[in-house]
């Protein structure tokens, strides 16, 4: 299915996906995506870090216009707890872009002003998986989304245009499967197996962040250098050879020690194992007629790579995010990468109108 968005003659609207470690924006100009961007920010040391991202996309685009915002920085342990993290979100964004202009994704609640904000924590809190669902539920009838990013995978089943979660809050959906706590670049290895295969036998791993899915993504060749923004493990270079040493160190080895051949093998296992519990979770939401057995994988993130290798597991047609929603073909790739923002800024002011049927 198509859609258009009669949105003409609006003032350019900047969605935003306030993270717990990257700030992500998306613009949209007369119904469609025109710019996207991630920057780092590490909000567990300040939100000084996220003014810094800030202030180097202020130096490349105007925001003058409405701004739209949702968060999951608020569980960051830079807060005390989450009702914090919301109130200081709020409070950032009222000092940053003042309330007049500002409004806020309180997920099942819909968007509400700064004031009103105040009292929908609970609602706003880590809602940014709600804001994109909704958005491929509007453009597509049916479907598995499936949004992997850095640190974590959504994965939300909708039928006839409506979602069909069954968790709402971080817990729940830990529960129901429908939340993975799995990234496609920031994820410790620990956290994905307790042993690895090497050379036929099974070896525990070392409990130390020696090395991330970064570097497993890397060493296969699955890795757009640009979404990995945050330091290696040892903070040594980004090459395969440096990926594949760090990957030695957690089975108490050096890179020499095994031919660049079974370093693959040992890398494509952990990929492999990370896909079986994101394959796992898919199948927990797909379950109970949530979503029709042809009904298609729609990926985004920077974890797509990991998504199409799932759509083929589980036998289901893959439609890439970028190519649903209406965006300029320049702005396409990074908006699917900053889908949050971009589904924040094409909600808040739009109207969609079907014009074929999924």
């Amino acid at each position: 299915m198509k859609a258009r968005i009669a949105d003409e003659g609006k003032p350019l609207v900047t969605g935003w996906d306030i993270g717990g470690a990257h700030l992500k924006m998306a613009q949209v100009e007369n119904g469609r995506i025109v710019a996207a961007s991630t920057m780092k920010a590490s909000m567990w040391l300040g939100l000084g870090e996220v003014r810094e991202a800030l202030a180097a996309l202020r130096s490349r685009y105007s925001f003058n216009g409405p701004n739209v915002f949702t968060m999951t920085g608020e569980l960051s342990d830079g807060f005390a707890n989450r009702n914090e993290g919301v109130r200081g979100l709020l409070d950032f964004i009222d000092a940053e872009f003042g309330s007049k202009n500002s409004l806020i994704y309180a997920g099942r609640a819909g968007f509400v002003g700064l004031p009103a904000a105040r009292t929908r924590g609970p609602d706003i809190a880590s809602a940014n998986w709600h804001a994109t669902a909704t958005l491929a539920a509007r453009l597509r009838s049916e479907g598995l989304f499936v949004d992997m990013g850095s640190t974590t995978t959504d994965i939300l089943a909708f039928r006839e245009r409506a979602l069909r979660n069954t968790g709402y809050t971080d817990a729940e959906r830990l529960q129901s499967g429908e939340l993975v706590y799995t990234g496609f670049t920031r994820s410790a290895l620990i956290g994905i197996a307790e042993r690895v295969p090497v050379r036929g036998t099974m070896t525990p791993l070392m409990n130390e962040y020696f090395a991330n899915t970064a570097d497993i993504a890397r060493i296969l060749e699955m890795l757009d250098e640009a979404d990995d923004q945050y330091p290696a493990a040892d903070r040594r270079d980004k090459t395969v050879q440096a990926s594949i040493g760090r990957l030695a160190r957690m089975v108490g080895r050096d890179g020499p020690d095994l031919e660049r051949r079974e370093w693959l093998d040992i890398a494509g296992w952990f990929s492999e194992h990370q896909l079986r519990m994101i394959h796992d979770g898919a199948l927990r939401v797909a379950a109970d007629g949530r979503v029709d057995g042809a009904a298609p994988v729609i990926g985004a993130g920077v974890g797509r790579p990991q998504i199409v290798r799932l759509a083929a597991r589980l036998e289901r047609p893959y439609v890439d995010f970028a190519e649903l929603i209406p965006a300029t073909e320049t702005a396409r790739e990074d908006a699917s990468k900053a889908a949050p923002a971009a589904a924040v800024a094409l909600l808040s002011g739009a109207h969609l109108v079907e014009n074929t049927t999924a």
